[in-house]
């Protein structure tokens, strides 16, 4: 398996791995740990490098399969070797804009379900920006600039932002821990891992985020549509 270390340290930005396996058709690796996010919950996968002496080695793609994380590598060089020692690099620039924008779309669900009680039906994100999708049945630009103002005023109270991963009996005793409309933790999950921003929001997730709302900066709904009757998309910037 892959020791995913972003799970428990967003901040890390180089680290020390292994070579467990190779698949030369897809010019992959996979490593007994890595720092690299993987993808999923709607966020992007990182990208960075992977070194071994002086062949440095550009990530251009990850893949979680199972409990093993895969290194799509563009080089000229041969592939590392099961058993070789590598240095990783995430692309540091590219994963803070992606920490920024998650916990800026968990303070905009936090303020959305506090206030109107609407839970989401889907989401994306790239760097610096994200669209979300509410089930509202009306969504007017009066009420949008009401929950931009609500979204910046609790950005701008500095809330912590706390990492917890939790059995999944004890999780699941945590009322609203699923704000999708669908649960999409697979039944065969033992530990939740949930993002807490302190007196806002609680929800399972397992992506990237900063250590407090205030490293978020300013954010900007920049525009919102109907996706259905009950279903309203929000889009979100941030500044750089």
């Amino acid at each position: 398996m892959t020791e995913l270390l972003c799970q428990k340290d967003s901040y890390l930005q180089e680290f020390d791995a292994i070579v467990t396996a190779v698949d030369p058709e897809i010019h992959a690796i996979c490593l007994d740990q890595t720092a690299f996010y993987p993808g999923g919950g709607g966020q992007p996968h990182d990208t960075g490098w992977l070194s071994s002496g002086q062949t440095k080695m550009e990530v251009v793609l990850l893949k979680k399969i199972g409990d093993q994380v895969w290194h799509k590598l563009q080089t000229d060089s041969s592939l590392p070797q099961p058993g070789e020692r590598l240095k990783g690099k995430i692309n540091w620039d590219r994963r803070y804009q992606l920490m920024r924008t998650h916990s800026a779309m968990h303070v905009l669900c936090g303020v959305v379900f506090r206030d109107y009680g609407a839970l989401v039906t889907g989401g994306n994100m790239d760097p610096l920006e994200g669209r979300m999708d509410f089930e509202f049945e009306t969504l007017t630009k009066g009420l949008v600039q009401v929950i931009e103002e609500s979204v910046n005023a609790e950005i701008q109270k500095d809330h912590s932002v706390n990492v917890k991963i939790l059995p999944r009996e004890e999780a699941f005793q945590i009322p609203d821990l699923i704000r999708t409309k669908i649960n999409l933790l697979p039944p065969g999950i033992n530990e939740i891992r949930t993002i807490e921003i302190e007196g806002l929001d609680l929800q399972a997730d397992g992506g990237t985020h900063v250590h407090s709302t205030i490293e978020v900066g300013v954010a900007h709904i920049v525009d919102y549509k109907s996706k259905g009757k009950i279903n309203k998309r929000i889009y979100l910037e941030l500044n750089k």
